[in-house]
Protein backbone atom coordinates (compact mmCIF):
# COMPACT_ATOMS: atom_id res chain seq x y z
CA UNK A 1 0.00 0.00 0.00
CA UNK A 2 1.15 3.65 -0.89
CA UNK A 3 0.95 6.10 1.53
CA UNK A 4 0.58 9.81 0.10
CA UNK A 5 3.04 12.45 2.87
CA UNK A 6 2.62 16.17 1.85
CA UNK A 7 5.48 17.84 0.28
CA UNK A 8 8.11 19.33 3.01
CA UNK A 9 7.97 15.98 5.21
CA UNK A 10 10.86 15.87 6.71
CA UNK A 11 12.78 11.98 6.79
CA UNK A 12 11.99 11.67 10.56
CA UNK A 13 8.56 12.53 9.99
CA UNK A 14 7.81 10.36 6.85
CA UNK A 15 9.25 7.30 9.34
CA UNK A 16 6.67 7.89 11.52
CA UNK A 17 4.01 8.57 9.25
CA UNK A 18 4.67 5.30 7.15
CA UNK A 19 5.07 2.91 10.89
CA UNK A 20 1.48 4.54 12.10
CA UNK A 21 0.01 3.72 8.56
CA UNK A 22 1.87 -0.34 8.62
CA UNK A 23 0.77 -0.80 12.46
CA UNK A 24 -3.16 0.60 11.50
CA UNK A 25 -3.48 -0.92 8.08
CA UNK A 26 -1.46 -4.31 9.70
CA UNK A 27 -3.86 -4.68 13.06
CA UNK A 28 -6.36 -4.39 10.98
CA UNK A 29 -5.30 -7.18 8.76
CA UNK A 30 -4.52 -9.24 11.65
CA UNK A 31 -7.93 -8.32 13.73
CA UNK A 32 -9.78 -10.40 10.51
CA UNK A 33 -6.99 -13.05 10.12
CA UNK A 34 -8.64 -15.24 12.65
CA UNK A 35 -12.31 -14.94 11.56
CA UNK A 36 -10.76 -15.42 8.26
CA UNK A 37 -8.93 -18.72 8.72
CA UNK A 38 -10.76 -19.84 11.35
CA UNK A 39 -10.49 -22.88 12.73
CA UNK A 40 -6.44 -23.71 12.19
CA UNK A 41 -6.17 -25.48 15.22
CA UNK A 42 -7.75 -27.89 17.46
CA UNK A 43 -11.12 -26.24 19.58
CA UNK A 44 -11.43 -27.33 23.71
CA UNK A 45 -14.98 -27.69 23.92
CA UNK A 46 -15.27 -27.93 28.18
CA UNK A 47 -18.37 -29.45 29.38
CA UNK A 48 -19.60 -28.89 32.78
CA UNK A 49 -20.88 -32.11 33.16
CA UNK A 50 -19.15 -35.59 34.05
CA UNK A 51 -18.53 -38.11 31.29
CA UNK A 52 -21.65 -40.24 30.87
CA UNK A 53 -24.59 -37.34 31.24
CA UNK A 54 -26.94 -36.77 29.00
CA UNK A 55 -25.35 -33.76 28.39
CA UNK A 56 -21.93 -35.30 27.95
CA UNK A 57 -23.09 -37.84 25.81
CA UNK A 58 -24.97 -35.02 23.20
CA UNK A 59 -21.90 -33.43 22.71
CA UNK A 60 -20.25 -36.08 21.93
CA UNK A 61 -22.75 -37.25 19.19
CA UNK A 62 -22.19 -33.48 17.61
CA UNK A 63 -18.13 -34.18 18.05
CA UNK A 64 -18.16 -36.18 14.50
CA UNK A 65 -20.00 -33.77 12.36
CA UNK A 66 -18.19 -30.52 13.55
CA UNK A 67 -15.01 -32.43 13.24
CA UNK A 68 -15.93 -32.97 9.60
CA UNK A 69 -17.46 -29.70 8.96
CA UNK A 70 -14.91 -27.30 10.77
CA UNK A 71 -12.03 -29.61 9.44
CA UNK A 72 -10.17 -29.45 13.08
CA UNK A 73 -10.60 -31.47 15.98
CA UNK A 74 -13.14 -30.76 19.13
CA UNK A 75 -11.48 -31.79 22.34
CA UNK A 76 -14.38 -32.73 25.32
CA UNK A 77 -12.68 -31.43 28.02
CA UNK A 78 -14.88 -32.25 31.21
CA UNK A 79 -14.62 -29.73 33.91
CA UNK A 80 -17.62 -30.74 36.30
CA UNK A 81 -18.14 -28.14 39.39
CA UNK A 82 -19.86 -26.29 41.68
CA UNK A 83 -22.66 -26.19 39.27
CA UNK A 84 -20.75 -25.35 36.10
CA UNK A 85 -19.04 -22.66 37.56
CA UNK A 86 -15.82 -24.78 37.82
CA UNK A 87 -15.46 -24.96 33.93
CA UNK A 88 -17.43 -21.95 32.39
CA UNK A 89 -14.73 -19.67 34.88
CA UNK A 90 -12.04 -21.51 32.67
CA UNK A 91 -13.72 -20.52 29.40
CA UNK A 92 -14.15 -16.86 30.73
CA UNK A 93 -10.26 -16.63 31.49
CA UNK A 94 -9.62 -17.99 28.29
CA UNK A 95 -8.55 -15.96 24.68
CA UNK A 96 -11.65 -14.79 22.99
CA UNK A 97 -10.66 -16.33 19.51
CA UNK A 98 -13.00 -19.24 19.21
CA UNK A 99 -10.62 -22.07 20.07
CA UNK A 100 -12.02 -22.54 23.51
CA UNK A 101 -15.35 -23.18 24.10
CA UNK A 102 -18.01 -24.03 27.24
CA UNK A 103 -20.96 -26.10 27.12
CA UNK A 104 -23.07 -24.41 30.25
CA UNK A 105 -26.72 -25.40 31.83
CA UNK A 106 -29.00 -23.18 33.23
CA UNK A 107 -27.69 -23.22 36.50
CA UNK A 108 -24.14 -21.83 35.87
CA UNK A 109 -25.87 -19.70 32.92
CA UNK A 110 -28.97 -18.39 34.70
CA UNK A 111 -29.45 -19.33 38.35
CA UNK A 112 -26.13 -19.65 39.94
CA UNK A 113 -25.87 -15.61 40.05
CA UNK A 114 -28.73 -15.64 42.36
CA UNK A 115 -27.87 -18.78 44.55
CA UNK A 116 -23.90 -18.22 45.19
CA UNK A 117 -23.08 -15.31 47.79
CA UNK A 118 -19.40 -14.84 45.19
CA UNK A 119 -19.69 -15.82 41.54
CA UNK A 120 -16.35 -16.43 39.40
CA UNK A 121 -17.95 -15.24 36.49
CA UNK A 122 -20.72 -12.60 35.45
CA UNK A 123 -22.68 -14.79 33.02
CA UNK A 124 -23.97 -11.89 31.11
CA UNK A 125 -20.89 -9.98 30.50
CA UNK A 126 -18.13 -12.22 30.56
CA UNK A 127 -19.71 -14.78 27.76
CA UNK A 128 -20.96 -14.54 24.10
CA UNK A 129 -23.77 -17.24 23.74
CA UNK A 130 -23.10 -19.57 20.49
CA UNK A 131 -26.07 -21.18 20.11
CA UNK A 132 -28.40 -23.66 22.17
CA UNK A 133 -27.97 -27.56 22.13
CA UNK A 134 -31.02 -29.35 23.64
CA UNK A 135 -33.54 -29.02 26.47
CA UNK A 136 -34.41 -31.49 28.96
CA UNK A 137 -38.24 -31.85 30.41
CA UNK A 138 -39.07 -33.11 33.55
CA UNK A 139 -42.07 -34.83 34.89
CA UNK A 140 -43.59 -35.09 38.23
CA UNK A 141 -44.07 -38.05 39.73
CA UNK A 142 -45.24 -40.36 42.72
CA UNK A 143 -45.31 -43.96 44.08
CA UNK A 144 -48.48 -45.65 43.39
CA UNK A 145 -49.23 -45.72 46.91
CA UNK A 146 -50.40 -41.85 46.80
CA UNK A 147 -53.71 -40.83 47.48
CA UNK A 148 -53.52 -38.80 44.02
CA UNK A 149 -53.92 -39.70 40.49
CA UNK A 150 -53.64 -36.31 38.69
CA UNK A 151 -52.24 -33.02 39.15
CA UNK A 152 -55.15 -31.51 40.83
CA UNK A 153 -55.64 -34.25 43.10
CA UNK A 154 -52.33 -34.09 44.42
CA UNK A 155 -52.27 -30.54 44.70
CA UNK A 156 -55.58 -30.59 46.79
CA UNK A 157 -53.46 -33.47 48.75
CA UNK A 158 -50.55 -31.18 49.57
CA UNK A 159 -53.04 -28.50 50.45
CA UNK A 160 -54.26 -30.98 53.06
CA UNK A 161 -51.28 -31.52 55.06
CA UNK A 162 -49.02 -28.32 54.50
CA UNK A 163 -45.53 -29.80 54.63
CA UNK A 164 -46.80 -33.59 55.00
CA UNK A 165 -45.75 -34.89 51.47
CA UNK A 166 -41.73 -34.56 50.17
CA UNK A 167 -40.65 -34.01 46.65
CA UNK A 168 -37.29 -35.36 45.67
CA UNK A 169 -34.71 -33.99 42.91
CA UNK A 170 -31.74 -33.85 42.00
CA UNK A 171 -29.65 -31.55 43.75
CA UNK A 172 -29.38 -28.14 45.57
CA UNK A 173 -29.36 -25.76 42.65
CA UNK A 174 -29.85 -27.56 39.67
CA UNK A 175 -32.51 -27.03 37.22
CA UNK A 176 -34.74 -29.57 39.23
CA UNK A 177 -34.57 -28.39 42.64
CA UNK A 178 -35.51 -25.28 40.67
CA UNK A 179 -38.70 -26.77 39.07
CA UNK A 180 -39.74 -28.22 42.39
CA UNK A 181 -39.56 -24.64 44.07
CA UNK A 182 -41.47 -22.97 41.14
CA UNK A 183 -44.24 -25.89 41.47
CA UNK A 184 -44.91 -25.18 45.06
CA UNK A 185 -45.08 -21.38 44.62
CA UNK A 186 -47.51 -21.76 41.55
CA UNK A 187 -49.41 -24.17 43.30
CA UNK A 188 -49.63 -22.53 46.66
CA UNK A 189 -48.44 -25.72 48.74
CA UNK A 190 -45.85 -26.42 51.19
CA UNK A 191 -43.38 -29.28 50.35
CA UNK A 192 -40.57 -30.76 52.09
CA UNK A 193 -37.34 -30.68 49.37
CA UNK A 194 -35.03 -33.52 49.51
CA UNK A 195 -31.49 -33.19 47.41
CA UNK A 196 -30.12 -35.86 45.78
CA UNK A 197 -27.37 -36.67 44.06
CA UNK A 198 -28.65 -36.85 40.81
CA UNK A 199 -32.41 -37.46 39.31
CA UNK A 200 -31.53 -41.30 39.17
CA UNK A 201 -31.73 -42.21 43.14
CA UNK A 202 -34.91 -39.64 43.42
CA UNK A 203 -36.73 -41.62 40.75
CA UNK A 204 -35.29 -45.02 42.93
CA UNK A 205 -35.93 -43.97 45.72
CA UNK A 206 -39.78 -42.52 45.03
CA UNK A 207 -40.28 -45.81 42.98
CA UNK A 208 -39.23 -47.92 46.50
CA UNK A 209 -41.65 -45.67 48.35
CA UNK A 210 -38.84 -43.57 50.69
CA UNK A 211 -40.19 -40.51 49.04
CA UNK A 212 -43.94 -39.90 48.16
CA UNK A 213 -42.90 -37.25 45.31
CA UNK A 214 -40.18 -36.89 43.02
CA UNK A 215 -38.74 -34.35 40.21
CA UNK A 216 -36.74 -35.66 37.93
CA UNK A 217 -35.56 -36.40 34.10
CA UNK A 218 -36.69 -38.52 31.61
CA UNK A 219 -34.18 -40.74 31.11
CA UNK A 220 -34.13 -41.87 35.05
CA UNK A 221 -38.03 -42.50 35.21
CA UNK A 222 -39.32 -43.44 31.73
CA UNK A 223 -39.37 -47.43 32.25
CA UNK A 224 -40.16 -47.06 35.81
CA UNK A 225 -43.25 -45.04 34.58
CA UNK A 226 -44.37 -46.98 31.48
CA UNK A 227 -43.79 -49.70 34.08
CA UNK A 228 -46.19 -48.96 36.59
CA UNK A 229 -44.25 -48.65 39.37
CA UNK A 230 -44.22 -44.78 38.96
CA UNK A 231 -46.84 -42.01 38.18
CA UNK A 232 -46.61 -39.71 36.24
CA UNK A 233 -48.39 -36.26 37.09
CA UNK A 234 -47.33 -34.17 34.47
CA UNK A 235 -44.04 -32.77 32.69
CA UNK A 236 -42.34 -29.85 33.31
CA UNK A 237 -42.39 -28.59 29.63
CA UNK A 238 -44.19 -25.92 27.68
CA UNK A 239 -45.76 -28.79 25.60
CA UNK A 240 -46.24 -32.23 26.04
CA UNK A 241 -43.30 -35.00 25.53
CA UNK A 242 -43.31 -37.72 22.60
CA UNK A 243 -42.28 -39.90 25.14
CA UNK A 244 -45.02 -39.66 27.54
CA UNK A 245 -48.02 -38.32 24.86
CA UNK A 246 -50.60 -39.11 27.98
CA UNK A 247 -49.12 -37.14 30.33
CA UNK A 248 -50.23 -33.04 30.28
CA UNK A 249 -47.76 -30.74 31.46
CA UNK A 250 -48.03 -28.86 34.36
CA UNK A 251 -49.88 -25.72 32.69
CA UNK A 252 -52.43 -28.10 31.39
CA UNK A 253 -53.32 -29.61 34.52
CA UNK A 254 -54.12 -26.71 36.71
CA UNK A 255 -50.99 -24.17 37.09
CA UNK A 256 -51.20 -21.79 33.47
CA UNK A 257 -48.21 -20.16 32.37
CA UNK A 258 -45.52 -22.83 34.21
CA UNK A 259 -42.71 -24.05 32.15
CA UNK A 260 -39.39 -25.04 33.16
CA UNK A 261 -36.83 -27.25 31.94
CA UNK A 262 -33.46 -27.88 31.79
CA UNK A 263 -31.38 -26.91 29.09
CA UNK A 264 -27.75 -26.62 28.00
CA UNK A 265 -25.92 -24.47 25.33
CA UNK A 266 -22.75 -23.58 24.35
CA UNK A 267 -20.87 -19.90 24.69
CA UNK A 268 -17.58 -18.31 24.08
CA UNK A 269 -15.52 -16.01 25.86
CA UNK A 270 -17.14 -12.31 25.47
CA UNK A 271 -15.25 -10.31 22.72
CA UNK A 272 -15.11 -13.33 20.39
CA UNK A 273 -15.26 -12.41 16.75
CA UNK A 274 -18.61 -11.97 15.15
CA UNK A 275 -18.02 -14.18 11.84
CA UNK A 276 -16.44 -16.80 14.44
CA UNK A 277 -19.83 -16.74 16.27
CA UNK A 278 -21.95 -16.86 13.33
CA UNK A 279 -19.85 -20.00 11.90
CA UNK A 280 -19.58 -22.18 15.19
CA UNK A 281 -23.51 -21.55 15.40
CA UNK A 282 -24.51 -22.60 12.05
CA UNK A 283 -22.38 -25.79 12.32
CA UNK A 284 -23.70 -26.81 15.51
CA UNK A 285 -27.79 -25.73 14.16
CA UNK A 286 -26.44 -28.15 11.20
CA UNK A 287 -25.34 -31.13 13.22
CA UNK A 288 -28.49 -30.65 15.13
CA UNK A 289 -30.46 -31.31 12.41
CA UNK A 290 -29.34 -34.26 11.19
CA UNK A 291 -32.45 -37.07 11.30
CA UNK A 292 -29.96 -39.81 13.25
CA UNK A 293 -28.31 -36.91 15.66
CA UNK A 294 -31.86 -35.72 16.15
CA UNK A 295 -33.13 -39.29 17.44
CA UNK A 296 -30.41 -39.98 19.41
CA UNK A 297 -30.49 -37.50 21.35
CA UNK A 298 -34.61 -37.55 21.70
CA UNK A 299 -33.27 -41.39 22.92
CA UNK A 300 -31.91 -39.51 26.08
CA UNK A 301 -35.11 -37.97 26.63
CA UNK A 302 -33.58 -34.89 25.31
CA UNK A 303 -34.96 -32.24 22.69
CA UNK A 304 -32.90 -30.95 20.01
CA UNK A 305 -32.71 -26.82 20.49
CA UNK A 306 -31.47 -25.98 17.23
CA UNK A 307 -31.26 -21.62 16.79
CA UNK A 308 -29.44 -18.14 16.70
CA UNK A 309 -27.04 -16.79 18.65
CA UNK A 310 -29.25 -13.65 19.50
CA UNK A 311 -32.06 -16.07 20.72
CA UNK A 312 -29.87 -17.64 23.03
CA UNK A 313 -28.55 -14.98 24.40
CA UNK A 314 -32.08 -13.38 24.91
CA UNK A 315 -33.35 -16.71 26.67
CA UNK A 316 -30.57 -16.11 29.18
CA UNK A 317 -31.28 -12.97 29.99
CA UNK A 318 -34.98 -13.75 30.25
CA UNK A 319 -34.62 -17.18 32.50
CA UNK A 320 -31.73 -15.20 34.71
CA UNK A 321 -35.01 -13.15 35.71
CA UNK A 322 -37.26 -15.61 36.23
CA UNK A 323 -35.22 -17.53 38.56
CA UNK A 324 -34.11 -14.97 40.48
CA UNK A 325 -37.70 -14.23 41.42
CA UNK A 326 -38.14 -17.79 42.41
CA UNK A 327 -34.80 -17.89 44.33
CA UNK A 328 -35.65 -15.02 46.39
CA UNK A 329 -39.16 -16.05 47.27
CA UNK A 330 -38.03 -19.78 48.18
CA UNK A 331 -35.01 -18.02 50.20
CA UNK A 332 -32.81 -20.46 48.64
CA UNK A 333 -28.97 -20.07 49.02
CA UNK A 334 -25.65 -21.86 48.41
CA UNK A 335 -22.05 -21.11 49.55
Amino acid sequence: MTVPLARGTSARRRQLMLATACTVFGGAAFAQAPAGDFPNKPIRMVVTFPPGGSADAVVRMLVPRLNEKLGQPVVVDNRPGAGGNVGLSLVAKTPADGYTLGLGAAGALTANVSLYPQMPFDPVKDFKPVGMVAATPFVIVGHPSIAARTQRELIALAKSKPGGLSIGHGGNGTAMHLSAALFAQMADVKLVEVPYRGSGPAALDAMAGQIPLALVDLPASLQQIRAGKLIAFSVTSAQRVPMLPDVPTVAEAGLPGYDSTGWFGVVAPAGTPAPIVTRLNAEINAALGDEQIKASIRNLGAEPAPGSSEAFEAYIRSETKKWAKVIQAANIRLD
